[in-house]
């Protein structure tokens, strides 16, 4: 056996948790992975807010009515989960215990409290903070939507400032700017790369109970 057999790495599968403020685009993100073919096992994520055009059920996220969402806090059916704008959001267990059976790489996408949830539940994930290349950026993000009211993006750019201030808990940030896209993905490629490379590989463990 050559001696450079006994330090290849063995890589693991990754659980990789993308967050960043609202509109920063985790999930054209994500969807750009998925076209360049990287192999991956996401968690969808359940929402009480109404459907968006283009969004598909089951892919983006699972859409649910505010009863049924509160059902599902009441039977312990959500990894995390919390009140963002006014609407529920949270992963439902079942999602990561399928996610984390596949063998693949697993990607979660959440908000920063989501993310400060897992960060107490989970050890050795992978965060990465998606941010916009100005706060001027986002705003045309938003606005481009359609269904942002003067207020709702007051809110949105107020959350934006308070979210900044958590970017130390992170290990990663990805600046994702307006139509660079592919360089966005490319950045996330490469900083999985880098942690296949560890010498020591991350061992993703949640606490006793957590799904």
């Amino acid at each position: 056996m050559l001696k450079s057999d006994l330090y290849r790495p063995c890589p693991s599968p990754l659980l990789i948790v993308i967050s960043g403020p609202s509109g920063v685009g985790k999930d054209v993100t994500i969807g750009g992975l998925q076209k360049m073919g990287y192999p991956f096992s996401f968690v969808v994520t359940a929402t009480s807010r109404p459907k968006r055009p283009g969004e598909v059920e089951g892919r983006d996220y699972f859409f649910v009515s505010r009863e049924r969402f509160e059902g599902m806090i009441a039977q312990n059916e959500l990894l995390e989960h919390a009140v963002v704008y006014g609407e529920y959001k949270g992963i439902p267990r079942a999602q990561v215990r399928d996610a984390l059976a596949s063998g693949l790489d697993v990607i979660m996408r959440v908000d920063v409290q989501g993310a400060a949830t897992i960060r107490r539940m989970v050890r050795d994930a992978v965060f990465i903070f998606l941010v916009p290349s100005s706060e001027e950026e986002l705003i045309g993000r938003l606005k481009s939507r359609s269904t942002e009211s003067e207020d709702r993006l007051h809110q949105r750019l107020e959350m934006l400032r308070r979210e900044m201030e958590q970017i130390d808990e992170f290990e990663y940030v990805v600046v994702n700017r307006d139509d660079h896209l592919e360089e966005t993905v490319q950045q996330l490629l490469a900083i999985i790369t880098a942690e296949k490379c560890r010498v020591r590989q991350r061992e993703v463990r949640f606490l006793q109970d957590a799904i």
